[in-house]
């Protein structure tokens, strides 16, 4: 009777000694880590903006961590073709997505299917940068501020269409949040690039037209395009002079941003540790300039939860325009 009892006894010691141990392993693990290099999946092309901050962030990580830290770049299907690579990683701590606004907020809002669930599937780890839509007019076109422009619009509707870099990109759901606050009538012309906007602008092809803060600015130097607008709350480093719409009459506080991700179920120790190292990244002077050189807002600095905040604010933002524009990609 006594040997009976001893045996579950000595299982459910073996048990316990058994969950603490895989307990304590997945402690030191964490606390070992990273103990390999880690990989960065950029949703991006090489040689994009996005690219060039994820390989600043990257290097500077690769220091702090010290583990390299490899970019992989990952571009396609606005942004699902890496999401989803991050998406199926293990929650290790060795995949991470350095990604935008457009790709995680904006995408999800007008492709009719995406293979994740853009609320659940990643955790927002921090922000990196940000920075509002320009609103630009060739030099022929007889306006110098947004109200001009929808004057000008509303007494010429459906004459004049206006252009951004693609179908569902934030300048045009801007655009057509404009449209419906004004009652102006302009059709959108997608391009496939910002660099090809930008000269059929400077051309006079096409008359109106948004970008990102970065790409127009050697075309506003030369004098070839005119800035009239720029969306968010802050006028633009490199562009002190035109302001934000908020402050024309027209109040859109959604910017452009540029953030890091990790798979959902990654420890929060280590999501702590990356929020950590990133926002130390943000506050170094070299980073402020790069910033500024790209015409972006000082480097933001924002807890996980945040930027988890952030995130889900702005995709309801988008989804919302999106849906009242009737704009749906296949």
């Amino acid at each position: 009777m006594t040997f009976r009892m001893q045996k579950p006894l000595a299982a459910t010691l073996g048990t316990v000694a058994l969950v603490a141990l895989c307990a304590s392993a997945a402690v030191r693990a964490e606390d070992a880590w990273p103990a390999r290099p880690i990989q960065m999946v950029v949703a991006s092309s090489a040689g994009s903006g996005t690219d060039s901050l994820a390989r600043l962030m990257a290097q500077r990580l690769s220091v702090a961590l010290k583990q390299p830290v490899v970019v992989d770049n990952r571009p396609g299907g606005s942004g699902v073709v890496g999401t989803n690579v991050v998406v199926k990683a293990p929650s290790d701590g060795y995949t991470l997505l350095y990604t935008t606004a457009s790709n995680m907020v904006i995408a999800p809002a007008v492709l009719k299917t995406i293979p994740y669930d853009p609320k659940k599937s990643l955790v927002p780890i921090a922000e990196t940068a940000e920075g509002g839509v320009v609103l630009l007019v060739s030099n022929d076109l007889p306006v110098h501020n947004l109200p001009e422009l929808i004057q000008f619009l509303k007494a010429n509707p459906d004459k004049y269409g206006y252009a951004t870099w693609s179908t569902g990109s934030s300048g045009q759901l801007t655009m057509e949040w404009l449209k419906k606050q004004t009652g102006m009538k302009t059709d959108h012309v997608p391009y496939r690039t910002s660099n090809q906007l930008l000269t059929d602008l400077a051309s006079g092809v096409v008359k109106i037209g948004w970008t990102d803060p970065g790409a127009p600015i050697p075309f506003l130097r030369s004098g070839k395009v005119r800035a009239i607008a720029i969306a968010g709350n802050a006028r633009a480093p490199q562009l002190p002079d035109v302001k934000t719409m908020g402050e024309q009459g027209y109040k859109f506080d959604a910017v452009g941003w540029f953030g890091v991700f990790a798979p959902a179920g990654t420890s929060p120790a280590i999501l702590k540790r990356l929020a950590d190292e990133i926002n130390k990244v943000q506050k170094s002077p070299d980073v402020a300039a790069t910033m500024k050189t790209m015409n972006f807002g000082p480097p933001p600095s924002m807890t996980p939860e945040q930027f988890r905040d952030l995130v889900s604010h702005d995709l309801q933002l988008w989804s919302k325009i999106a849906t009242d524009a009737g704009i749906q990609i296949d």
